[in-house]
């Protein structure tokens, strides 16, 4: 049905009796837009620039090599900076006539992409210039912030052994993982049972999980690497520190991780479960083989989450005595009165971490593409 308005790009058409008026809508200007943007980048470069120029001049007790760093993002950051802003600038000027229908539409085109490029070379800016404020704090008062964290020798000298004690973190969170997945999962399936018989476990199982996730993770390190040693049970008090630490995470995260199996277990649909059990199968038997299997891929995400955060509080196991990364690094800081080496294991951990996260992205990534095609 026509309503009246011409479909003519830039131009719209009013019907008025049996009389027709033509509209030359403006074609936006992103002047203003590429103004702010050029501001930004003047400011983000200029600061830049000026450390650049202090650092090389001032006498600074930086080495050689870090200059020549700086000054070489200072060169890139201006080029990344600049090329959008001046794409930008190309597209503000319309090249087509402005009389035409098809001119018009082209240089609203043309205006959409010069904004565009202006906001990338806005936000770019933006982050050149929190790089250059870092790098400001790192340098100021004589640069004793980078002596101080990130002292290259400290860093070389405790980078070998911080890697050898690493291993126990690693063992230690591989191993409790393994644990935790197994005691974990048993817990939430009792904590959903419904038989009355097994209340009085279900009752257990929630104190259970109720308890340790209100505790923090150092007090259970502490009560179990410094406690069970102190009661003189036989076998349990001559365990090594190591086992100890896993001990105390095992008991700690399996409370976290029970709740998250619950979630993945209770959203599998009630029906499946009583279908299992018309076909005969016990509770445990209707868990093992119908929900556990679809509910724990329901939240592999989460639990990849949870083992992440269980990596990095492998950390604090170093307060019973185990000689971990963390607490090889403070031998290191505290015989040269410098945290660098603290400064090795802090990298190790992102190093370690990141590539997880990533994964664990791409996981929620794909779980959602897969709820939307349904």
């Amino acid at each position: 049905m026509d309503d009246g308005r011409s479909m003519t790009p830039g131009l719209t058409t009013i019907a008025a009796g049996d009389e027709q008026q033509s509209i030359r809508l403006p074609v936006p200007r992103p002047g203003g837009l590429i103004a702010a943007a050029a501001i930004v980048a003047l400011v983000a470069c200029g600061a830049s620039w000026w450390l650049t120029v202090v650092m090389w001049s001032s006498g600074s007790p930086l080495t050689t090599g870090f200059q020549v760093a700086l000054t070489v993002i200072s060169a890139l950051g201006t080029i990344m900076v600049l090329r959008p802003l001046a794409q930008s600038a190309a597209f503000s000027r319309p090249t087509g006539s402005l009389d035409t229908a098809e001119g018009r539409s082209k240089a609203r085109a043309q205006a959409e992409s010069s904004r565009r490029r202006a906001a990338v070379s806005m936000g770019l800016s933006a982050g050149f210039l929190i790089v250059t404020v870092l790098v400001l704090f790192l340098v100021v008062n004589d640069a004793e912030i980078q002596k101080t964290f990130l002292q290259p020798e400290l860093m070389k000298l405790s980078l070998k052994e911080t890697l050898l004690a690493f291993r126990q973190n690693v063992l230690i969170a591989v191993i409790t993982q393994v644990l935790v997945l197994v005691l974990g999962l048993l817990l939430a399936m009792l904590r959903m049972s419904t038989s009355e018989a097994a209340r009085p476990v279900r009752v257990l199982a929630t104190i259970y999980i109720d308890v340790f996730r209100g505790l923090p993770a150092i007090i259970v390190v502490y009560l179990v690497g410094f406690g069970l040693p102190l009661t003189g049970l036989p076998w349990i008090s001559t365990f090594s520190t190591m086992w100890y630490a896993i001990i105390a995470l095992t008991l700690t995260y399996s409370a976290y991780v029970a709740e998250v199996y619950r979630s993945g277990l209770e959203s599998i649909h009630p029906s499946q479960v009583a279908a299992a059990r018309s076909l005969g199968f016990s509770y445990l038997q209707s868990m093992r083989v119908v929900v556990a299997p679809q509910g724990v891929r329901r939240v592999i995400p989460p639990l990849l989450n949870n083992f992440i955060s269980l990596q990095k509080d492998t950390a604090v196991v170093g307060i019973i005595g185990s000689i971990e990364a963390f607490n090889q690094s403070k031998i290191y800081a505290g015989n040269h009165f410098n945290v660098s080496s603290v400064t090795v294991v802090a990298i190790i951990f992102v190093v370690i971490t990141i590539p997880q996260a990533r994964v664990l992205d791409h996981l929620m990534a794909r779980q959602a593409r897969k709820r939307a095609r349904g």
